[in-house]
């Protein structure tokens, strides 16, 4: 097979399935992985395809970050839904991290009549709608506010994260990539995101469908080190397969 003809037919799977792996690939077209790798290099230069660890991926898998006003919109029922499923898993007296993703808010309207909860976020859209629930002590983390996402990061974000503990954290990534891992699109608000993790004893993502076989810039956690995912009941069956093999925890709303 001529080398242009294999790139074709690259092309077209990955167009197909989203995302191709070099072994695989090798082992398809009965060719080496150097040569595998040359061809994907070269689709990579003719920005047909984007290079990532061990393959491909079509350019607009990588996930850019959106208005938050946007993402509010999108898939708000399905985050409805998530969002009520999740506050089945907060217990009166928790110590609790929402991080600032429009799922997490919709977590925060569905635990106002709860008890003795400590509520810890960089989200000032969340910090706005706890304000009135009387049975939240509300923590917000200080640092630089992004009209973008609502949110608060920097350096001063993470330092003042150091100093607490949490019995479980909320994680609503942007991107949910199951090779990738949870990634967000800004790398301020990942480095928040990933202080969030290291002081919480359970990690929860809360992610719609749409979210998944996509990837932002930025990797925020691998899914080996999530404990329960809470997506819609959309979710592909192969991704759920997939997550469960990693050991997540699966919930579906």
């Amino acid at each position: 097979m001529m080398a242009e003809e294999r790139r074709t037919q690259i092309l077209q799977r990955v167009r197909s399935a989203g995302r191709v792996k070099v072994n695989e690939l090798a082992a398809y077209f009965s060719t080496s992985a150097v040569t595998i790798r040359n061809d994907l290099n070269e689709l990579h230069q003719r920005g047909l395809v984007l290079r990532s660890h061990g393959g491909a991926v079509l350019p607009d898998t990588i996930h850019r970050e959106s208005p938050v006003d946007e993402r509010l919109k999108a898939h708000a029922a399905e985050k409805r839904r998530i969002g009520a499923l999740a506050a089945t898993l907060i217990n009166d007296g928790e110590t609790i991290i929402l991080d600032s993703g429009t799922t997490t808010l919709e977590i925060a309207r569905q635990i106002k009549n709860k008890q003795g909860l400590q509520i810890i976020t960089n989200g000032v859209n969340i910090a706005a709608e706890l304000l009135d629930a009387p049975g939240v002590q509300l923590f917000i983390v200080g640092g630089t506010v992004r009209r973008e996402s609502a949110s608060i990061s920097g350096r001063f974000t993470e330092e003042m994260l150091v100093e607490f503990s949490a019995d479980k954290m909320f994680l609503s990534g942007a991107g949910c990539d199951i090779d990738f891992g949870v990634s967000g699109g800004n790398l301020e608000e990942t480095m928040v995101n990933r202080a969030m993790l290291s002081i919480s004893r359970e990690i929860i993502l809360v992610a719609d469908s749409s979210k998944f076989s996509r990837r932002s810039m930025a990797r925020i956690v691998p899914f080996s080190e999530i404990d329960t995912v809470i997506s819609d009941s959309s979710l592909a069956e192969d991704i759920q397969a997939q997550l469960r093999s990693l050991g997540c925890s699966l919930m579906l709303a």
